[in-house]
């Protein structure tokens, strides 16, 4: 379980990232930040691993307050996945994947076959191991990020804004990958994100901020949608303008689900579940 306990971030000269954040995050769940820019989703995030520090409260992971533990072990203990990869230029996709493991001791040998099996389960071709992070598509590069965050089998993977850099039609494939690993490996994973839409889709519960860290809601997608706690909750996730008010039109024999504009959304099949 990773908490937060009153947790409150103020750079020099008086800015404040967050200002009194508390949050419990059970093990095996995924829970999305989402909110604007300046809503500390980020800052939050990193004060897992300790990128950041908290300038006062408590960040622990199942109890043990993060604190008091070295901060290098504790990072090479927790997946990390970000924005365009982060990839190193001048190592192969293999070679970055094998990073962490090898830095915590693991054998060449064990790192590289436990690498080979990772690329599979993310589904990368065994044929770009010797190839470069240049030599990669965007999609491809995520993916051997996802896979480098899950080399050392952590716990805990922590991923920021990680589908943000590629076209929606790998974004797309790309959450739907995440949401296969998830239900197969049963990581505590801590997503940041700005998108609504990606947050509700991969989140077994969501916190939208406000601006310095201020919860507004938190919930299941399900339990937000229903019942949005105010009005700035209601436009964030677009329930004030209809977005999110469907409706089933009967065309050609079939089941289309509509939106409040009149466009199609999706198609309900045989079992009345509805499909994109």
């Amino acid at each position: 379980m990773i908490g937060f306990e009153n947790v409150r971030k103020e750079y020099p000269g008086g800015t404040i990232a967050v200002e009194d954040f508390s949050l419990e995050v059970a093990s095996h769940e995924s829970m999305v930040l989402v909110g604007t820019s300046g809503s500390g989703k980020t800052t939050l995030m990193r004060m897992i691993n300790r990128m950041v520090d908290p300038t006062s409260g408590r960040v622990h992971i199942d109890g043990d307050d993060v604190a008091g533990l070295d901060p290098v072990k504790l990072r090479r203990s927790v997946g990390y996945v970000m924005q365009a990869s982060g990839l190193l230029p001048h190592r192969t996709v293999l070679d970055n994947i094998t990073t962490v493991p090898v830095l915590r001791g693991t054998s060449k040998n064990e790192a590289r076959s436990r690498a080979h099996e990772l690329m599979e389960t993310v589904g990368l071709d065994a044929a770009l191991a010797s190839r470069y992070p240049a030599q990669l598509s965007g999609g491809q590069q995520q993916r051997v990020g996802v896979a480098r965050g899950l080399a050392a089998d952590p716990n805990i993977l922590l991923m920021d804004e990680p589908f943000g850099a590629v076209d929606p039609i790998v974004r797309g494939e790309l959450q739907q990958e995440l949401l296969h690993l998830q239900r197969d490996l049963r990581k505590t994973i801590v997503f940041v994100t700005h998108d609504i839409d990606e947050a509700f889709l991969v989140g077994d519960r969501v916190v939208i901020l406000r601006p310095g860290g201020v919860i507004a809601q938190i919930g299941t997608p399900q339990e937000i949608l229903a019942d949005p706690a105010d009005d700035f909750v209601a436009s964030f996730v677009g329930a004030d303008r209809g977005a999110r008010t469907l409706h089933v039109e009967r065309t050609d024999g079939q089941d289309v689900v509509v939106d409040a504009d009149g466009r199609a959304a999706g198609v309900l099949d045989a079992g009345g579940r509805s499909a994109p």
